[in-house]
């Protein structure tokens, strides 16, 4: 086993949800991801949506459970001493598959090793293993630091589920967008004027998304609310009065993970092409919202493949994208979203 030591961290991540085209949904999750040699672990693991135990959405019991687990002042819940490292989005259930490893105390150091993907109690290391993933030796004061500040200062560490204001005229696109964002975990208010919302709420959201009718002065009020409350929000203009769109920039909006942190870091779309720039290898999908001279939405799927680190240029069919449209693009962890520049 190696004797190099690699670096322990955790910073907040996300799974991004989505609404998708046949009314179905993938929920929301806030989540703390590990960081080790300044990297997101899950980057490891190109084509993978799944969430590590520390989500911000389960019990504080069983968030407290996980973390115990990872300091080893708990037993392992599977055979061999293995521990679930990522787990299902949805259901978290080892039936549908988890990233486990072997964790254990070396001297005063904390090692993670034999990596595998496991759908049953026992792991099949030869046909199932992580191939040259770990192992990983950690210091242990500084591996212990890390994860005993999620269980001081009541939590403060652990990210928080995040809510976002809807305000905008049309009422009926708003109640819409309220409930696609809250089916896949994230909280939704309506408002007409924030000037009446108590400032103790005001500091709850992450998010301000205002509809295309709303005016400058009405935007300019909303946001000396929030300054005068002390809140640190993102203010999202809508570009279009189309559900999953909307939903794409609201959780782009809620992303405030470092830039170098991100799968994928850069959309545009022009020229009869998407350039799409990603960190590390993943499955990338494209899909275009384009809204016709009847106000009637067109979804269509341009692109789903892997794609390797770097900067890529993928054709997109003038027919998807002509008149008014807009393409977003998702990765794990990951969205973005851009007008079509015709």
């Amino acid at each position: 086993m190696s004797a190099e030591y690699a670096t322990f961290g955790l910073a907040p991540a996300m799974r991004a949800g989505r609404v998708l085209a046949n009314g179905g949904y993938q929920v929301h999750r806030d989540f703390m991801d590990f960081i080790v040699d300044g990297r997101p672990l899950l980057f490891q693991l190109s084509d993978l949506d799944a969430v590590s135990p520390l989500a911000s959405d389960v019990p504080p019991a069983i968030f407290t459970a996980h973390v115990r687990m990872l300091l080893l002042q708990a037993p392992a819940p599977l055979a061999d001493g293995r521990c679930v490292i990522y787990g299902c989005p949805e259901c978290e259930g080892i039936e549908c598959g988890a990233v486990t490893a072997v964790i254990e105390r070396d001297g005063d150091d904390i090692v993670w090793r034999d990596f595998a993907w496991q759908t049953a109690e026992q792991a099949d290391l030869e046909l199932n293993g992580y191939r040259g993933m770990g192992p990983f030796r950690f210091r242990g004061d500084e591996y212990r630091a890390e994860l005993e500040r999620l269980l001081t200062d009541g939590g403060d560490a652990a990210p928080e589920r995040r809510r976002v204001l809807l305000i905008g005229a049309r009422v009926a696109v708003l109640a819409r967008l309220a409930a696609a964002l809250r089916t896949i975990g994230i909280g939704a208010e309506i408002t007409s004027d924030a000037a009446e919302v108590p400032a103790e709420e005001l500091r709850t959201y992450g998010a301000v998304a205002f509809g295309r009718a709303v005016g400058e002065q009405e935007r300019d009020d909303v946001r000396a609310a929030f300054e005068g409350a002390g809140a640190d929000v993102v203010y999202v203009r809508g570009l279009a009065p189309v559900i999953p769109l909307l939903v794409a920039q609201i959780e782009h909006a809620l992303d405030r993970s470092p830039l170098e942190r991100r799968r994928l870091t850069r959309l545009t779309a022009q020229d009869g092409a998407a350039g799409v720039e990603v960190t590390s290898a993943c499955r990338v999908q494209l899909v275009s919202y384009r809204v016709d001279r009847l106000h009637r939405t067109h979804t269509r799927e341009l692109f789903d493949g892997m794609l390797e680190p770097g900067e890529h240029r993928i054709p997109v069919d003038g027919r998807a994208v002509k008149g008014q449209s807009f393409l977003v693009a998702r990765t794990m962890g990951s969205v973005l979203v851009a007008p079509m520049v015709h």
